[in-house]
């Protein structure tokens, strides 16, 4: 009896919270100003804050003509300064922590600082809030009455003058609060695990015989490690294997691409997919509703938001917003100020607004990767919508893919050249081809006045990747594993050449 009472114990403490959450729902605005002028107060006597005169500031007008928009690299010499050693330079509280990230592709290491207040206020209540909603919207789940699957980054902690860097996952992990280690799998030990390619095999062994009610990790990687484990098992589908399977909590990278291969590996209807928005600076958003692809904007983690309209973004015209005036299906580039001292940072991500009471998202895709060469604004959520349905009506399976821009010379006109790794291919190429084309014209007008007759834009190009080739991208640039994507759009063609000049070699 033991599990069903722990479960109906941590379900009752858990939906507590759903009335907080009703409170910012109720006030959004007024939610935002508070946390917005509370930062500027806890942070009035840091370098920072003595720089910009925090003390006088009483209103968002004032934080904004004051405090500029900033990327990692204008903030970079102050986190030095912190990692050094120095406290007190953008936040009042030692900052101890500092997530290890080179964002999607950069092969710069950024540090990103993580408080002791991102971590309790942030993370783990994001943590504690993404099981509220689910289990506030699902009165029958036993998810308490086994453990998550977690699949997290593949970097330990390393110390330097007393202060600590790696993947963000692996500093939650080490702080992890005793409630979250007890109901998840596996060990922290396994979890920590550097080499991927042991990690997996290590997984499998310590997971295939827990009862497993929950997945939680990015798509891609997490289809790795499910298909290894049937491969291992002998097993046709992953409830046979675990068979209390109920919910997978997904962020990270786009669903779309891989959705249709998940239900082929979890044959149950009733199975949830919950998606999270969260990186290395925060925890931004999660899905409050059964069957959504809408994420509800999370207001009181210690972030405040403010939006650049991508059609202004870079331009001398650009201006930036707060989410009282955000307008539905315009694409934005996210500004956040955080608990863990970054002011008016720039994440690199763009989002568009669903609704807007309350207010909720969809991750479109990021500032520096999509394809505007000739002024087609493709995006990503653009091209993982495509694939998703080329997929569908062809009966294919895509592993990864990435598009460049194939440059006019003389007379020859644009194009976009794809590189594709099927899983199983299409019966007929040149159908995908046009499925995929039509699918983007579709979803875009601005690609579909450039491909009008051809008149920018000639018929998109599809190279066929080898087995293999995108993982082993990823292992030559040390990007096995957890939280490392494939850049999927770029205006360069840096990535597409990479990977074609491997497209006949074999790592070993």
């Amino acid at each position: 009896m033991a599990l069903p009472i722990i479960n109906s114990v941590a379900t009752w403490i858990l939906k507590k919270r759903i009335h907080q959450i009703e409170l910012f729902l109720k006030y959004p605005n007024e939610v935002q100003e508070e946390l917005l002028l509370n930062l500027i107060r806890t942070a009035e006597y840091t370098v920072i804050g003595k720089q910009y005169d925090f003390s006088s500031i009483k209103s968002y007008q004032e934080f904004t003509e004051r405090v500029p928009v900033s990327t990692y690299e204008d903030l970079e010499p102050l986190i030095e300064r912190t990692r050094t050693g120095e406290q007190n330079v953008f936040w009042n509280t030692p900052i101890k922590w500092f997530a290890k990230s080179s964002g999607t592709t950069n092969a710069k290491s950024k540090f990103i600082p993580v408080s002791t207040e991102a971590l309790e206020n942030c993370h783990y209540k994001a943590s504690k809030d993404l099981l509220s909603l689910y289990l506030n919207n699902n009165e029958e789940s036993q998810l308490f009455t086994g453990k998550s699957l977690r699949l997290g980054g593949s970097k330990q902690l390393y110390e330097d003058n007393n202060t600590f860097f790696g993947d963000l996952s692996a500093i939650l992990i080490d702080n992890m609060p005793i409630w979250a280690e007890f109901s998840s799998t596996p060990s922290n030990k396994v979890s920590l695990m550097s080499e991927w390619e042991a990690k997996i095999p290590a997984i499998i062994n310590e997971t295939i015989h827990e009862n497993v009610t929950s997945f939680a990790g990015v798509p891609s990687w997490m289809l790795v490690l499910m298909n290894k484990t049937l491969e291992v098992t002998g097993k046709t589908n992953l409830l046979e294997i675990w068979p209390n399977l109920e919910v997978y909590f997904h962020g990270g990278v786009s669903f779309e691409p891989y959705r249709e291969q998940y239900k082929k590996i979890l044959p149950n209807s009733g199975f949830q997919y919950y998606e999270i928005y969260n990186a290395s600076e925060g925890f931004f958003a999660i899905q409050d509703l059964n069957n959504s692809s809408d994420l509800l904007l999370m207001l009181d983690y210690g972030i405040f938001y403010e939006f650049i309209p991508m059609d202004t973004f870079g331009t001398p015209e650009q201006k930036v917003i707060r989410l009282s005036e955000v307008e539905l299906d315009k694409n934005y580039a996210i500004v956040i100020t955080t608990n863990a001292g970054l002011w008016r940072y720039m994440i690199g991500d763009t989002i568009r607004f669903t609704s807007l009471n309350p207010y909720r998202i969809r991750v479109s895709g990021r500032t520096k990767h999509h394809i505007n060469v000739f002024g087609e604004e493709l995006i990503v959520e653009n091209t993982d919508r495509a694939i998703a349905k080329a997929c569908k009506l062809t009966n294919t399976e895509v592993i990864d893919y990435t598009v460049a821009p194939v440059f006019m010379e003389g007379k020859e006109k644009g194009a976009h050249e794809w590189m594709i790794e099927f899983k199983n291919m299409p019966e007929n190429i040149t159908d995908f081809r046009q499925i995929l084309d039509d699918t983007l014209q579709s979803l875009n007008s601005d690609y579909e006045a450039k491909r009008h007759n051809n008149m920018t834009l000639n018929p998109l190009i599809i190279n066929v990747a080898r087995t293999n080739l995108f993982y082993d991208w990823l292992k030559e640039q040390d990007k096995l594993g957890g939280q490392h994507k494939i850049p999927r759009l770029s205006n360069q063609r840096n990535y597409l050449e990479e990977l074609k000049s491997m497209q006949f070699s074999i790592t070993t």
